[in-house]
Order: structure tokens, then C-alpha cells, then sequence
């Protein structure tokens, strides 16, 4: 990287706590920001797939770590932020992209299903926020980003609870925004279209939908988890500095159609 990309893209120093981080976007995010310069806590329910992306890193170069959670239990939240801040100091960007994808037809969506995906796509980056984005605040500099969801601005493919709960992750991206710009820290998040990942695999298993959602793009394909590396690394870095407050639509052309 010559000087002058690695002045406004690097992130050498910075530490990044990626939640989703063993699969999908949030590895691919992950892996983009370690390869950037940044140390990465990685955060999911699963040790294994972190142990395979923790491994891809450090071939990298980059420095990484682990940490099992399940962020739809507010107490382990919690006690996550915690075990953050002792082992690896307060974070100066965070990444909210671990998520669950419950999705019955709105008529059969039971008071758990709504609890739960309340809990872990709004509540885990709220609470997340609120660990480590006042002492963002308090040293001056700072990124917040979360991954929403086509589903936050348009109704398909039985939204529900988790349109609901996007679309929420949209206002409190705003809200943090609001709260901490003025002191460093960019808060902003990020719209997939159609992307292949664990949560998608219903959608991808019928070919018919897969042509669908691809014929509606401008780019002729659906998403690919490595097409948010660049805006990541963009939004973490110093030359995202006067991006706040927004979303970024990366579906190639979906929503705009």
C-alpha cells in the first residue's frame, strides 16, 4: 500500500470488534479490516468457523482473536463487553453484523420469534453501542457500523420481525450518529442486497428466486459477501471522516430499480 492510501485507508493501531464475524459479510468485513491494519475480536456463537478466520488473518499478517457469544442474551452481551474491554481495551471501531433471520408469515409470528429477533438484530448493537461508543467519544475518534437490510426500507419475503427489527438498526444508526459525531465518531450503516450467506440459504436453494432477485439488479448478479470489503474499509477509515449518519447501499443497483 503506497503512503498516501495507507494514510487515508489505514487503520494500523486501530482495534476492530466484528460481531458475525466467522461467515458471510461479517467474515469478509473481518477479513478486509485485519488486512488493513487493524486487530480484530471476533465475535459469534460458533468456535470453530472464528478458529478458520482467525487463522485466515494471521496469514494476513493481521493480528486476531475470538470470542463465543450469544448476542440475543442481553446478560451475555454484557458480560462480552467486559471481556472485551479487559483483554483487549476499548475498541475504536465496531462492527454489528451478526444477525438472526426468523422470518414465518406475520399472522404466525410467535411472541419468542419477535423476541428474539429483536434481541439480536437491535438490542445486541445497542447495547454494544452503548459499551463502546461514549469512550469512542471520549478519545475523539471512532466507527460504528451496522449491517442492515433491504427488508428495513421495503417490504418482501415475509419482513416481519426481522424488517422490524432492521429497520430499527437503521434509526438507532441515525441516533448514534447524532449522539457522537460531533466527537470523531462516524456512525453508519450498510444495505445488502441479495448476498449469499447462512442466512440466505432458503432464498438461494430455489433457482427461480435466485434469477429473480439477479434480473432486478443493475449489475446483473446477486451479492457477494467479499463485495463489502471495500466499503468497510472505507467507512472504518480516516477517509470515511465526514460520512455519518448514512446508509450505504452495496446490492449493485437492487434498490434502486
Amino acid at each position: 500500500m503506497s503512503s498516501y492510501l495507507e494514510e487515508i485507508f489505514g487503520l494500523q493501531g486501530r482495534t476492530a470488534v466484528v460481531t458475525g464475524g466467522s461467515s458471510g459479510i461479517g467474515r469478509a468485513m473481518a477479513v478486509a479490516l485485519g488486512r488493513a491494519g487493524a486487530r480484530i475480536v471476533l465475535v459469534a456463537r460458533r468456535a470453530a468457523p472464528m478458529a478458520e478466520v482467525v487463522a485466515e488473518l494471521r496469514a494476513h499478517g493481521a493480528e486476531a482473536h475470538a470470542i463465543s457469544a450469544d448476542l440475543a442474551d442481553r446478560e451475555a452481551v454484557k458480560a462480552l463487553t467486559a471481556k472485551i474491554i479487559e483483554g483487549y481495551g476499548e475498541p475504536d471501531i465496531l462492527v454489528n453484523s451478526a444477525g438472526i433471520n426468523l422470518r414465518p408469515p406475520l399472522g404466525e409470528l410467535t411472541d419468542d420469534v419477535w423476541d428474539v429477533t429483536l434481541a439480536a438484530n437491535l438490542t445486541a448493537p445497542f447495547l454494544l453501542g452503548q459499551a463502546f461508543g461514549p469512550a469512542m467519544a471520549r478519545r475523539g475518534w471512532g466507527r460504528i457500523v451496522n449491517v442492515v437490510s433491504q427488508q428495513a426500507f421495503r417490504a418482501y419475503g415475509n419482513s416481519g420481525a426481522y424488517g422490524a427489527a432492521k429497520a430499527g438498526l437503521v434509526g438507532l444508526t441515525r441516533s448514534q450518529a447524532e449522539a457522537w459525531s460531533a466527537s470523531g465518531v462516524c456512525c453508519n450503516a450498510i444495505a445488502p442486497g441479495v448476498v449469499h450467506t447462512p442466512l440466505t440459504e432458503a432464498v438461494f436453494a430455489d433457482p427461480a428466486k435466485v434469477s429473480e432477485h439477479a434480473a432486478r439488479t443493475m449489475i446483473g448478479r446477486n451479492g457477494l459477501p467479499d463485495d463489502f470489503a471495500g466499503c468497510v474499509v472505507f467507512l472504518a477509515s480516516p477517509a470515511g471522516q465526514a460520512v455519518t449518519g448514512q446508509t450505504l447501499f452495496v446490492d449493485g443497483g437492487y434498490s434502486a430499480t
